[in-house]
């Protein structure tokens, strides 16, 4: 089934799935949720608009490097006088030197994932992708603060799914002269022929990203492991970005 091939890298990505108040989560890979919240940005519709089309795309990540968990310490209020701290659900005050809010906020960094999209309708994909091309609004991996890092629509191909598991380059390095296979994590919105891996359950399906009125469905996750050649192993360098190119224009 053709579809588009993106590439998802930057120094920090964030894709909380349960994030509540001053604890802001990320999962290990890209979320349903964010992925298509920044084709709806690439897009331009609007928070509260119709996501009835992109909600029929399915996706595919491939975890090329799963990058480093982190923290990120924020306070704010701390210094000010009382009223110019944060209010409370009461909209009072706290009391002076009591009002420092502390958050944590999570983000994976140095990671790279590659995301094959496919769908029912071929004018839907070929709308996303002339709109990552050139997008409404920037694109940015789960959060603001997280633009790409790099080249984020790598092309429309005949099988993302077969250009994930055997063609495309890794952003990893080559393992072991004697390694022959590198292992792989995958996650899928679809349920693999022959399934042997394991399923979480993620709140990441999205109806709606209306302001103060989000509506995110339980989905399964289907997550696998499958051993890919050493030789796709591409650094992460420019050497990577040659490799892929040489990859898309078939010199590889």
């Amino acid at each position: 089934m053709s579809g588009l091939l993106l590439r998802l890298g930057a120094p920090l990505q964030s894709w909380g799935t349960h994030s509540t108040w001053n604890e802001r989560d990320t999962e290990l890979f890209p979320t349903r949720s964010g992925l298509i919240g920044m084709l709806a940005a690439a897009l331009g519709i609007p928070r509260g608009g119709d996501l009835s089309a992109l909600r029929s795309l399915r996706l595919l990540v491939r975890i090329d490097r799963p990058g480093h968990h982190l923290v990120d310490y924020h306070t704010v209020g701390g210094g000010r006088t009382r009223k110019q701290t944060v209010p409370t659900a009461k909209g009072d005050y706290r009391q002076q030197g009591m009002g420092t809010i502390v958050t944590n906020r999570h983000y994976l960094a140095d990671a790279v994932f590659t995301v094959g999209i496919t769908g029912p309708n071929l004018k839907v994909l070929s709308d996303v992708d002339n709109a990552l091309r050139s997008p409404n609004w920037s694109p940015f991996l789960g959060r603001r603060s997280c633009p790409p890092d790099g080249p984020l629509m790598l092309g429309f191909v005949s099988d993302p799914s077969e250009w994930l598991h055997e063609k495309l380059p890794l952003a990893r390095k080559a393992p072991a002269d004697n390694e022959t296979e590198v292992r792989i994590d995958f996650v899928s919105d679809e349920k693999p022929a022959g399934h042997t891996g394991w399923t979480e359950s993620l709140t990441d399906d999205p109806e709606s990203f209306e302001n103060l009125k989000r509506v995110y469905r339980n989905r399964p996750a289907y997550r696998y492991r499958h051993d890919l050649p050493a030789e796709l192993c591409a650094g992460s360098g420019p050497e990577y970005i040659d490799a892929l190119n040489a990859a898309l224009r078939g010199d590889g």
